[in-house]
């Protein structure tokens, strides 16, 4: 009973984890474009996601639409990331933020396909992995710390067995 009630609790602390990743993820986006939009020879389209927020704000259901876009378009390679992580005890941080990262970047080639290809596009892929660093990192402090069914050894007390 002790081994379901572990694997339920692990399967929440993955499911809450990645919700909150994402949302942490898609303000990471959006904080990233307006530092660089304020850089000298900024490209124009950086300035426009200064608005995007406020959009977002204004018209709630925009916002979800956005979150849960993201989530469909990030679910199923972090799905196995999560898994990966969880099968095998992944525990380190710089793993769980690549994982973000290579997440965040594959979701943004599926929604536009030839981004690889286009140069101009090479600045987004940048800033939506960066996101996904951000993203993994707040994943593994919720739910990557603990992956798997490893438990960390206890020290020995000298004198007691």
């Amino acid at each position: 009973m002790a081994m379901i009630s572990y694997v339920l609790k692990r399967i929440l602390m993955v499911l809450v984890g990645y919700l909150v990743a994402v949302l942490v993820g898609l303000i990471a986006v959006v904080v990233i474009y307006a530092l660089l939009s304020s850089l000298p020879n900024a490209p124009a389209c950086f300035g426009l996601m200064e608005f995007t927020p406020v959009a977002v704000l204004v018209v709630p259901p925009l916002g979800m639409f956005v979150y849960f876009l993201t989530i469909i378009l990030t679910a199923m390679q972090t799905l196995v990331f999560a898994k990966m992580a969880e099968f095998f005890s992944l525990r380190s941080s710089w793993l769980h933020m690549f994982f973000g990262a290579a997440a965040a970047a594959a979701g943004f080639m599926l929604i536009w396909p030839g981004a690889a290809d286009d140069p101009a596009r090479w600045a987004d892929i940048g800033i939506i992995a960066g996101a996904g660093l951000v993203a993994g990192l707040l994943y593994w402090l919720i739910a990557g710390r603990d992956a798997g069914f490893r438990r960390p050894l206890i020290k020995a007390i000298p004198g007691k067995v």
